[in-house]
């Protein structure tokens, strides 16, 4: 699967960019839209994970560093049991670092669809790189009202040939600012699987951007996974050698 929940952390742990314009968009604006919502040149966050399932709940503390749409390393800051604990992410490669035993690993193909750090997302949601625009067919099922309040909702289909594990993908963008507010996930037979949301949307750096995500999975409603961004900081300057084997260890 190379596109993620819109889908978040990158996030869900690519930092947020915001969508603006004044034109009427169009729907592959409004996707692409979509997609960069969690993207941006470069950024650097401090980012907070909670996690709830029906046995435990834990939260994550995370420093983030990203550059374009293929390089992005998270590091964790607490609990302290775990500090130093960082994933590196390059093109479709993943590396885990683990500081107890001081010990780098390359993910590998077969560990992809599995949970990352213990949440809803899978490290191969860490790596998406497919654009809706590109990969879906997509069409229009909802617009806004005349006084521009509501939504476009728009269904997106996989491409026959798309590497997208979907059968569809259906996308809720706020008129008042473009920005999505939620997004399903549903099977190849119509089933729900999950639901992204965007919320607490601020003015950061002139960019108005969500600040908390959360992923709910269909099928564990009481489950969920937020995101918050503690702090964020845009288009930082960020050394060559941050996104490297070396810096992972530091």
């Amino acid at each position: 699967m190379k596109y993620f929940a819109a889908a978040a952390l990158a996030l869900a742990l690519i930092v947020p960019a915001a969508f603006a314009g004044d034109a009427e968009p169009s729907l592959e604006d409004l996707l692409n839209g979509v997609d960069d919502v969690q993207r941006g040149g470069s950024s650097h966050a401090k980012v907070s994970m909670h996690v709830k399932t029906r046995r435990w709940e834990r939260t994550i503390v995370m420093e983030s560093w990203s550059e374009g749409e293929d390089k992005s390393l998270i590091k964790i800051i607490s609990p302290a049991k775990e500090a130093g604990t960082a994933t590196l992410m390059v093109d479709d490669n993943i590396w885990n670092y683990l500081p107890k035993v001081d010990r780098t690993m390359k993910v590998p193909a077969s560990m992809m669809s599995g949970a990352w750090m213990g949440s809803h997302f899978s490290n191969n949601d860490l790596v998406r790189s497919a654009r809706l625009a590109e990969e879906f067919t997509y069409e229009l099922k909802q617009s806004p009202s005349e006084d521009g309040t509501g939504h476009w909702i728009i269904e997106c289909i996989p491409k026959e040939d798309a590497p997208v594990v979907w059968g569809k993908v259906v996308v809720n963008v706020r008129a008042e600012d473009r920005i999505p507010d939620e997004i399903t996930y549903w099977d190849e037979d119509g089933e729900l699987v999950r639901t992204m949301r965007f919320e607490d949307i601020q003015d950061v750096a002139g960019r108005k951007v969500p600040m908390r995500m959360m992923l709910i999975p269909a099928d564990e409603p009481d489950e969920y996974t937020k995101v918050t961004y503690e702090s964020l900081e845009f288009d930082p300057e960020l050394p060559a050698s941050t996104f490297t084997l070396q810096s992972i260890r530091k």
